[in-house]
């Protein structure tokens, strides 16, 4: 298992309980298959530098993790299909 950093964007137009909804699927992901969630840092809207699909702003989360190959593939997958995910990246941290 190997540390990772996730920093995704949400649609800033879902309500809070849907907003939730997502992030709790995304890290469920994680634990599900054997990883941990170690640091969890919301920053909340923010506005974007350009327009992404016609949206000026965005809800940014930044999670710290640790988790294999085939968690972190499906949480790649999920980020890449699930519509309210605007935008996403992952980090190796033990790259650093």
């Amino acid at each position: 298992m190997r540390k990772y950093e996730i920093m995704y964007i949400l649609d800033a137009s879902l309500e809070e309980a849907t907003r939730q909804e997502v992030i709790d699927t995304l890290h469920n992901i994680i634990i599900n298959d054997g990883g941990t969630i170690d640091k969890v840092d919301e920053w909340g809207v923010r506005e974007f530098a350009y327009r992404i699909e016609d949206m000026t702003k965005g809800y940014y989360v930044v999670v710290e993790f640790t988790a294999d190959n085939e968690a972190l593939n499906e949480l790649d997958r999920i980020c890449r299909i699930n519509q309210n995910v605007i935008r996403h990246l992952i980090v190796n941290l033990e790259e650093k």
